[in-house]
């Protein structure tokens, strides 16, 4: 991620310290209304292991406290840009020649536990009412969704993001560099 690509906040001291457990997967946060459920995305990116964040419209920048209650000092850790026009950023995404994998619950929608995903890539994650904008859908490579079993019938956005972070993660360890997890 680099400072051209819109406004940065990162610590390049902290990314060389994890560089060697990232992989080339990144999530673009799509209007994130809650500063908590960015946090907890923060907290979810780092321990996954993720490249960097795009951060875009209304979603909370840091530094907040309020995001820092729930990140626990990961903004100091994940890189992350931000956008002030989430579609922008989408395509952003796409000329740096990283899959576009949303999240979201559509008549089109795949579930995200059949399908294979391309590295490098970026998912994203919507707003926790209206989800993720349809020009951006429009975009994607592919949609996914996760399957609910219960009444309710959707997660909540943070909760949603580390299911996928990790997932990603568990497909980039098996069949990526002899499951090294390295680039």
């Amino acid at each position: 991620m680099s400072q051209s690509e819109g406004s940065h906040g990162f610590s390049p001291a902290a990314a060389d310290a994890h560089d060697h457990a990232r992989m080339p997967v990144y999530a673009l946060l799509d209007n994130i209304r809650s500063a908590w459920n960015v946090g907890s995305m923060f907290r979810s990116a780092d321990a996954a292991g993720l490249a960097g964040m795009y951060l875009t419209g209304m979603t909370c920048t840091p530094p907040r406290p309020d995001l820092e209650k729930t990140a626990l000092g990961a903004t100091e850790s994940v890189p992350w840009d931000y956008f002030q026009d989430p579609l922008e950023a989408a395509r952003t995404v796409k000329r740096a020649g990283r899959a576009l994998i949303v999240l979201e619950q559509t008549a089109g929608a795949a579930d995200w536990r059949r399908q294979s995903f391309a590295f490098p890539c970026c998912f994203v994650v919507g707003h926790e009412v209206r989800g993720v904008q349809e020009g951006i859908i429009q975009l994607a490579d592919q949609i996914v969704e996760i399957p609910m079993a219960g009444m309710k019938k959707s997660l909540n956005v943070a909760v949603s993001f580390g299911l996928l972070a990790f997932a990603l993660r568990n497909r980039w360890l098996a069949g990526n560099n002899g499951g090294t997890g390295h680039e």
